[in-house]
Parts: C-alpha cells; structure tokens; sequence
C-alpha cells in the first residue's frame, strides 16, 4: 500500500523483509456456560443434564465415567434458555490437581452460576453434608471468586428411602435446605428448572433476573 498510487495501481515494489518473532504459548480451553454443575463422582450430573437437556453423556455407576464437559441447552416453554455444563466429579484435593482437579476448576470458573448437587443417598459411604462442606472448601481454595459465586443447592436421589433421614441431618448441619429432587425417575427436575429460571432470566416481557448468591 505504501507504493499504490492513482496510477501505479499494483505496485512490484516492497521493503525487505525483517526477522520474525518466535514465541511458545500455552493455551487454555475454559468452556463458557450459564450453569455449571458441581458434585462428587456418582452425583447424578450426566443424568441430570440428560433430563433438563437434548445431551446425552455416558451414564454408569462407577466413579469419573464423566472425563470431559458435557454442555446441554436447557429450552423453555416460552423459548429462552440456558446453557448447562455437566463438569467431571470434584473429590478432595481438586484444587491442588487431586483426581481430575484442575481440568474441573477450570472450566466453572467461566460459569454464572453454580449448581452443588448432593448425592442425598450417600450412595458411596460419605455422609451428604459432608460432601456439600468438601465441594464448598474445594471452590474457596481455589479460588475466592468462584466461592463467592452465586449458587444453588440441589439434593439428588431423593427416591432412595435412605435420602429422607440424610436429608434431615444435612438441613441441620449445614443450615440450607436444597431443591429435592430425582434425576433417574424425574421427580423435581421441572421445579429445579424453575428455580434456575428464576435465578437467572429475566421475567417474560422483560426486566432485571433475580438476584443470585444464596443457597
């Protein structure tokens, strides 16, 4: 361009060249999403993403089947959505790279909103307030900011008769009381998909999304 002129339309001229830059980078891939669900291995993500959405993770009954984020749309009737992702289980530790540690963390930090799901069955031997304590911890030592995200509670598993009296005890020891509900048989998940809407969308005909941060 700096030898185009009027007439001289395509010029042949040029500068010599200069030495080029070299550098090495390291890239990192944070998933972007509205919600994103926080739980131990065998919590019921992927079978909880699989009801409120068209995705379909692996589902099994062992621990980590879930190794990569799974993000589903959640639609609503009156067509807004939301965007869900199912991230791999969190276990003690994860802030420091235990299990799938920093693979976990880093995605959520590029969510809105935290979904905490607590297998209220207790279904692999630890008791659920426990784990809410242990997932609470893991998000504050990694880091202040996803501690202070806004957040809902959700007690799966409801269905199994043992998650009745653990849920008592878990409304005591903790002081919050979750949304119930059973992603297997669907019970709930209608209500849960409520609650998300009236956390993070704006009413129909517009206006402000209700404030976030409490369980």
């Amino acid at each position: 361009m700096h030898f185009k002129t009027s007439t001289h339309q395509a010029p042949r001229e040029c500068t010599p060249g200069e030495e080029g830059e070299e550098r090495k980078l390291r890239l990192e891939l944070k998933l972007i999403s509205d919600i994103g669900l926080v739980g131990f291995p065998n919590a019921g993500k992927s079978t909880l993403i699989g009801r409120v959405s068209r995705a379909r993770p692996k589902v099994a009954p062992y621990p980590f089947t879930t190794l990569h984020p799974n993000i589903g749309i959640i639609e609503y009737d009156d067509y807004r959505t939301l965007r869900i992702a199912d991230i791999p289980g969190l276990i003690a530790g994860a802030h420091q790279g235990v299990g799938l540690g920093h693979d976990f963390l880093r995605h959520i930090e590029r969510t809105k909103f935290l979904v905490i799901l607590i297998d209220m069955a207790g279904t692999d031997g630890r008791h659920p307030a426990d784990d809410y304590f242990s997932l609470r911890r893991e998000l504050e030592l990694y880091s202040r900011d996803l501690a202070d995200r806004g957040f809902m509670t959700v007690a799966n598993k409801m269905d199994v008769p043992e998650s009745a009296q653990f849920l008592r005890e878990f409304v005591v020891r903790t002081g919050v009381t979750p949304v119930e509900m059973a992603a297997a048989t669907g019970d709930g998940v209608e209500a849960f998909k409520a609650a998300l809407a009236a956390r993070l969308l704006p009413p129909v005909g517009g206006g402000a999304a209700a404030g976030s941060g409490a369980p």
